[in-house]
């Protein structure tokens, strides 16, 4: 377990290649993280990963004139991840969010995310649309 806090930040294009930069930030956060259960940990990415791959899909505009940034946080108690992208306002209540059924296509990242960790948030904020993850370490 980290004794310290452990950061890590991104600021990219809304373009499905960020998603690989996400993958590499997150390899470089876990070697300054520590120790993580094994569950915690494929939690937490997975969240993250499916918040990012929703900001690339749903995001409106030209994609290369859309950015978001992502901040990595772990303290002895928590891990938490912040995106900000300037894509539009995302029309969706987090507390009606459920699994899609086996026979639909789409529809699973946002329950996956709210499956990994403790907590999903979402708020506007100016023109920016601000996703917060946290769960704590175990």
């Amino acid at each position: 377990m980290t004794e310290s806090e452990a950061r890590r930040s991104l600021d990219a294009a809304v373009v499905p290649a960020s998603l690989d930069a996400i993958f590499d930030l997150l390899a470089e956060w876990w070697e300054e993280v520590g120790e993580v259960a094994p569950m915690t940990r494929f939690g937490f990415e997975t969240a993250v990963i499916e918040i990012a791959g929703n900001i690339v899909e749903h995001s409106r505009g030209e994609s290369d004139a859309r950015r978001f940034t992502l901040d990595l946080f772990a303290d002895a108690q928590t891990l938490s991840a912040t995106f900000r992208d300037d894509g539009d306002p995302p029309l969706l209540d987090l507390a009606t969010v459920r699994m899609a059924d086996a026979d639909e296509e789409s529809g699973r990242g946002l329950a996956l995310a709210n499956a990994g960790v403790d907590d999903v948030g979402l708020r506007r904020e100016g023109d920016r649309n601000v996703w917060t993850l946290e769960t704590r370490r175990e």
